[in-house]
């Protein structure tokens, strides 16, 4: 099993958007948050008999590269979808046109493309795995990161791949991923996992199913009403089974004060419950579903 923990983290979550702060609490950080997840499942999945790899296990990115690397293509992609003569910087975070900027398509091309790339490159070429896991958290929409808003809202859901548009499969190589997906037959495990897993996450986290506001990129899947199929870059680019997991609002009012509580043994009281750390939590609910999906393939 591959662990695959989202996102950066670390001096890098600013750049992601994956970053937000509360007055003067501790940052949240999903590549951070999605680490210590992986770090708390790998040894239960471990002490299973599993084979564990990590595919990130710091907050260093996996590519070499970095986004001065990519700002002449990023020129170049900009002056191709219509922006003549792209502005260098990102002068204000909240700048509507700041898409159009080599600074900010230069990182998009470092943190998501590149960087997902030799993720897929590590997978397929070194590690092998026979499944890997795709490690995230959920938000909502949270406004300025140096205010944030905090929601009420908190849910769950899985995805695998699936759903691709018309727009999509006008791509040569998107084309082709997805035949190839198709042929490896990774659905027939993909998705009985999957569904496995969310039950057995919904039980332990007692979160209802997320529904995406826009039912054209996405597809529910399945029989737990916790999976969806969509096409994205990761879920794509692997040969094997990938789940990928997305539980909790980081900026829910609930989830947030989890993640204050930080990672701990036992329970606590957390908002008037006596919670589990949300780490383990999470960790528990994906190693509990893996032994029970394992179990039942095997006739244990």
């Amino acid at each position: 099993i591959a662990l695959d923990p989202g996102h950066l983290g670390g001096k890098w979550a600013k750049m992601e958007e994956r970053w937000f702060q509360v007055g003067n609490t501790q940052p949240v950080q999903e590549g951070d948050l999605a680490l210590k997840v992986a770090r708390v499942l790998a040894p239960r999945l471990r002490e299973l008999g599993a084979k564990v790899f990590f595919v990130r296990n710091s907050n260093e990115p996996i590519t070499a590269k970095r986004p001065d690397d990519f700002r002449e293509l990023a020129r170049k992609i900009l002056i191709k979808n219509g922006v003549p003569q792209p502005r260098n910087e990102v002068l204000d975070p909240n700048d509507p046109e700041k898409e159009q900027t080599i600074r900010w398509q230069s990182e998009i091309l470092f943190y998501r493309y590149s960087e997902i790339r030799r993720r897929a490159a590590l997978v397929n070429f070194k590690l092998h795995p026979d499944l890997v896991l795709c490690l995230h958290f959920n938000a909502e929409g949270w406004g300025d990161p140096n205010n944030p808003t905090l929601t009420d809202i908190n849910h769950l859901h899985l995805l695998v791949n699936g759903s691709y548009l018309q727009q999509e499969l006008e791509f040569d190589d998107e084309r082709f991923e997805m035949i190839r997906r198709l042929l490896s037959r990774a659905y027939d495990e993909e998705l009985p996992l999957a569904d496995t897993i969310a039950a057995a996450m919904a039980h332990e986290t007692q979160l209802p199913p997320y529904e995406y506001p826009t039912t054209n990129s996405t597809t529910k899947v399945g029989t737990s009403g916790y999976v969806i199929a969509r096409n994205l870059l990761a879920t794509r680019l692997y040969r094997c089974p990938v789940v990928y997991c997305e539980p909790y609002v980081m900026n829910s009012k609930d989830a947030f004060a989890r993640i204050q509580a930080d990672d701990y043994e036992g329970t606590r009281n957390v908002n008037g419950l006596e919670r589990k750390s949300i780490f383990r939590e999470y960790a528990n609910g994906v190693a509990d579903g893996l032994v029970e999906y394992y179990s039942k393939a095997r006739g244990l």
